[in-house]
């Protein structure tokens, strides 16, 4: 398993509109080709860890274009100053 990790620092004010933004746009679009999501806030600051799970590298990768694009929609209903920091990394453990 894959996953990438989106961070990025917006409003504390706007932190209600990421987590609507996220949960209607990325949930849906990581039930359909990957493995699921988690978003983390700090409602203090404004800053926002989203990551994203894929069943391989392959899919990860062909979700790339598609993330992009909602990246650029989460900073902005984030009020996000800079754009968001993105990592790859293979799942080493994951247990729930």
């Amino acid at each position: 398993m894959y996953a990438r990790v989106t961070s990025l620092s917006g409003s504390p004010t706007d932190v209600d509109a990421g987590i609507a933004n996220f949960r209607e746009t990325v949930v849906p679009f990581t039930r359909e080709d990957g493995r699921g999501a988690i978003l983390l806030v700090d409602r203090q600051t404004g800053k926002a860890i989203a990551i994203t799970l894929w069943e391989n590298e392959q899919a990860l990768n062909a979700s790339d274009e598609r993330a992009s694009a909602l990246r650029a929609d989460a900073a902005q209903e984030m009020g996000a100053a800079h754009p968001p920091a993105v990592e790859r990394y293979e799942v080493a453990v994951f247990e729930i």
